[in-house]
């Protein structure tokens, strides 16, 4: 009798142990199908590299009211601190479009990446000075280390304000791709002065650190937009690209009371 139980429960057990197997390879299967299924997805949406500073902020309003979806364009938002990372994206072909200058955009283009401008953005940049420093006039820069990030509006901008203000001694162009690291480094007392845009010049301000020039005192608008020209050539993407920039132009108008709130010192947290 025993002889039997023995034979009849390794059955059970070899049968259970079949069973889970079977579940196991089931979900494995399910679970590739899911990646294949979210890949594919993702392949097809319209990516958009992004910084956490004001020419975004339209973006993540709508990316938060849904309305891109609503629109029936799926627009998924690759959010980093630097544009420079944006840029990496940009080359592998992982996104299709990026907010950025037209400095780095136009040395994108010098290295070989078609780029089509779709819109303007309201980027602006203020070199602010580290209020230890003691640094109010853009002719103390003298001997001074300014935070920048190279190939971008900041660089040109650092390059007007030194040949504007005439420093008598070198003024020190230190690379600081990310936007919230230059502001740290204000705010910490770790640089003599550095060009931010909105908000993280907005926060600077709030901690008694100079302004030293502004680049909308330089009538200088160049933030923007900007895809792939392979992207503008498909027709698909095309209409991607259109339902997105209405979305856009829409929320610019949503996003000016946040702004507003942005100006008064309100925290963005996109």
């Amino acid at each position: 009798m025993r002889k039997y139980q023995y034979l009849l429960f390794s059955l059970l057990s070899i049968a259970f142990l079949a069973s889970c197997g079977k579940s196991y390879k089931e979900q494995q299967r399910l679970n590739r199908e899911q990646q294949i299924e979210a890949a594919r997805q993702d392949s097809a949406a319209l990516k958009i590299a992004t910084v956490p500073t004001m020419d975004c902020l339209p973006l993540f309003i709508a990316a938060e009211d849904s309305l891109f979806q609503k629109a029936g364009v799926d627009v998924r938002l690759k959010r980093y601190g630097s544009q420079t990372d944006g840029d990496t994206l940009l080359r592998s072909k992982r996104a299709e479009g990026i907010v950025t200058d037209l400095v780095k955009a136009e040395r994108l283009r010098r290295q070989g990446i078609a780029l089509n401008f779709v819109t303007a953005t309201n980027a602006s940049w203020q070199l602010i000075s580290n209020r230890i420093a003691r640094v109010t006039e853009l002719k103390q820069l003298s001997d001074k280390m300014v935070a920048i990030a190279p190939y971008s509006a900041t660089q040109l901008l650092a390059d007007l304000a030194i040949d504007s203000g005439h420093p008598k001694e070198t003024v020190y162009r230190i690379e600081i791709n990310d936007v919230n690291i230059r502001l740290k480094m204000i705010l910490n007392n770790e640089i003599d002065a550095a060009l931010l845009p909105e908000p993280q010049a907005t926060l600077a301000r709030l901690f008694q650190n100079p302004v030293l020039m502004d680049s909308r005192d330089k009538n200088l608008r160049l933030g923007v937009i900007a895809f792939r020209q392979k992207v503008m050539d498909n027709k698909d993407r095309r209409q991607q690209v259109k339902k997105f920039l209405q979305v856009y132009d829409a929320y610019q108008h949503a996003a000016a009371p946040r702004q507003r709130d942005v100006a008064r010192g309100a925290r963005f947290t996109p």
